[in-house]
């Protein structure tokens, strides 16, 4: 079994290295300039990487980008092989990464959060206190004047 840092040395090198092949090596129309390698992960042991990707564009271009990335496994995993001079290059398994979606997921709830924030201030900004502004009590009053 590999070492943490040789494997992620080997993540980062995966990951160039697809990022330079799908821009430059190769020709398929579906693998546009809209396709981005976000992250590459190497188990323990080299066998197996796991290439995440997102696509820019509606969900018919991100089928199209895996059905491309699908049938470019071969050519990628030997320019891996290449520049990577390990005993076995690992497999290549393409995921689709969720960070945008879930991105967009957080900016909403915090568009939300803003507008309950705005109406709450809004409701707020005529009100006054139910008491006195400030309800502590400062050292040097006297308990005994409350009670006269």
């Amino acid at each position: 079994m590999a070492d943490n840092a040789r494997a992620k040395r080997l993540a980062d090198l995966i990951r160039e290295v697809v990022a330079q092949k799908l821009q430059r090596g190769i020709k398929d129309p579906r693998l546009g300039s809209h396709v981005t390698i976000t992250d590459t992960r190497v188990t323990g042991d080299l066998r197996e990487a796991t290439v995440f990707y997102t696509v820019y564009g509606d969900d018919e271009e991100r089928a199209a980008a895996a059905a491309g990335l699908e049938s470019a496994k071969g050519v990628l995993r030997s320019a891996v092989g290449a520049a990577a001079g390990v005993k076995f290059t690992p497999t290549l398994t393409f995921v689709a990464d969720a960070l945008p979606d879930t991105a967009k997921t957080i900016e909403d709830l915090l568009d939300k959060a803003r507008q309950s924030d705005e109406k709450v201030r809004e409701v707020s900004a005529g009100a006054t206190y139910a008491g006195d502004a400030d309800p502590y009590k400062k050292p040097g009053e006297d308990e005994d004047d409350t009670a006269e």
